[in-house]
C-alpha cells in the first residue's frame, strides 16, 4: 500500500511571488494544445481550408478565456449553486480553486463559436480541428490534481498494489489513485483514440462527436473510482455528478457523429 508523497503546491518561490504546480501544468496543457494545434492545420483539409499557425495562436487565447471563465461558473452551477447564490462575488476568487471540466467545455464551445464567427469559419470545422488537441491538456491538469493531493479516489482494496493513503482525505484508508486514471483513460488513451482517427479526413463534425462519446465515456468510468464531492456525494442512481453531467455528452456525440456522417 502506497501513501501520497505530499508534494509542496508550489513549485518555485521568488520572495513572495509564488509559482504552483498547479499553474504549471496549465502552462504545459496551453503548450501542447498550441503544439498539436499547429500540427492540425497542417494536415491536408485544414492546410486546403486556409488554416495557419496564426489561427491557432488565437484560436489558444479564445480557448484560454472559455476554459478560465466557463470551468470556472461551471463549478458555481454544478457544484456548489447555492453558496454562490448568497455568495456570488466569490465566483470571481478563482485562486480558491473550483473548477468543472464540463462547464470549461461549455465556455470552450462559447469561444469557438465566437471564434468562428468573427472569421467565418464553418463552427463545426474549428471545433474538429480543436477536439484532439484537448485530451493532453486534461492529462496535464490531473496530475496537477495528483500533485495537490485533491480529488481523491473511493476506497481500495489494500491488497491493490497501487493502493493509497492520502492523508489530505482525513484518514489512511487505501484508496484508488483516481487522477491517474483520469490521467490515463481521459488524457492519454482519448488522445492516442482521437489523434489517429482524425489522421484521415471525415465529414465535417465527425471528429468532434467522437471526442464528446470518447470523454463521456471514460469520464463516466473513470468516476466508479474517483470519490465523489463531499458536499453533494451520489446523486439519483448512485451515480455522481460527474457521471450525470457525462451522459448527455455522450448522446449529444452520438447524435452529432450520426449525423454528421448522414449529411457527409
Amino acid at each position: 500500500m502506497l501513501t501520497h508523497p505530499q508534494f509542496d503546491p508550489v513549485a518555485i518561490a521568488l520572495g513572495p511571488l509564488q509559482i504552483h504546480w498547479y499553474g504549471l501544468t496549465y502552462l504545459v496543457a496551453f503548450g501542447l494544445f498550441f503544439w498539436l494545434g499547429t500540427l492540425r492545420a497542417r494536415q491536408p483539409q485544414f492546410a486546403a481550408a486556409g488554416w495557419t499557425r496564426r489561427d491557432v495562436e488565437d484560436l489558444l487565447f479564445y480557448g484560454v478565456v472559455g476554459v478560465i471563465v466557463g470551468g470556472r461558473i461551471g463549478y458555481a452551477l454544478f457544484y456548489k449553486a447555492d453558496h454562490y447564490a448568497a455568495h456570488p462575488l466569490e465566483v470571481l476568487a478563482v485562486w480558491k480553486g473550483g473548477m468543472s471540466f464540463h462547464g470549461g467545455l461549455l465556455g470552450v464551445i462559447v469561444a469557438m463559436a465566437w471564434f468562428a464567427r468573427r472569421r467565418a469559419r464553418p463552427f463545426l470545422q474549428v471545433t474538429d480541428l480543436v477536439a484532439p488537441c484537448v485530451p493532453t491538456g486534461l492529462a496535464a491538469g490531473r496530475i496537477g490534481n495528483f500533485i495537490n493531493g485533491e480529488l481523491w479516489g473511493r476506497a481500495a482494496d489494500p491488497a491493490l498494489p497501487w493502493a493509497m493513503v492520502f492523508p489530505q482525505s482525513g484518514s489512511m484508508m487505501p484508496r484508488h489513485p483516481s487522477q491517474l486514471y483520469q490521467f490515463a483513460l481521459e488524457g492519454l488513451l482519448l488522445f492516442a483514440i482521437l489523434w489517429l482517427y482524425a489522421r484521415k479526413p471525415h465529414p465535417v463534425g465527425r471528429v468532434s462527436g467522437a471526442f464528446l462519446i470518447g470523454y463521456g465515456v471514460l469520464r463516466f468510468v473513470a468516476e466508479v473510482f474517483r470519490e465523489p464531492d463531499s458536499f453533494l456525494g451520489l446523486l439519483a442512481l448512485n451515480m455522481s455528478m460527474g457521471q450525470w453531467l457525462s451522459v448527455p455528452m455522450v448522446v449529444a456525440g452520438i447524435a452529432l457523429w450520426v449525423w454528421a456522417g448522414r449529411k457527409g
